[in-house]
């Protein structure tokens, strides 16, 4: 795996991740990994003390883990959520409406193309987990929400 591009300015969590299932069994990691299929609203009476969420994406065509990543931001959590695996750079966009701050994926980014990603869509038609206003909203001086 390539080294995490992160979007945050606290200091990275140094420890893997558990399962899901191992966490909800002994809640005292700080990591947890959520794969396909797992419910990621198990976690929510435990994000105060969760500092690194990763979602696995074992293919890129799997769209299961935006929705873990946008349950978990609307629920409150707001430490590092890393989507890990088959993650694609022309993915980067919208992950990070989804609430994604942190991308670990199997192959590396070249960071230009990372950049380039992150710029494409600079104004957003719909209110999402990273709190840009849409267009809509600019356009008549209202707020999404």
């Amino acid at each position: 795996m390539a080294e995490p591009l992160r979007f945050r300015d606290d200091e990275p969590v140094d420890h893997p991740a558990v399962t899901v299932d191992s966490f909800l069994d002994q809640s005292n990691a700080a990591a947890v990994r959520v794969e396909p299929g797992d419910d990621a609203r198990a976690l929510i009476p435990h994000l105060d003390h969760i500092r690194l969420v990763e979602v696995n994406f074992p293919a890129f065509t799997d769209g299961r883990g935006y929705s873990a990543a946008r349950i978990l931001r609307e629920a409150g959590y707001d430490g590092e959520l890393r989507a890990v695996g088959d993650v694609l750079v022309d993915q980067l966009n919208a992950m990070r409406r989804c609430g994604f701050d942190s991308f670990q994926p199997d192959k590396a980014f070249d960071s230009a193309d990372a950049e380039a990603a992150l710029q494409t869509w600079p104004e957003v038609y719909q209110p999402a987990a990273d709190s840009r206003t849409s267009i809509w909203a600019l356009r008549h001086g209202a707020t999404d929400g």
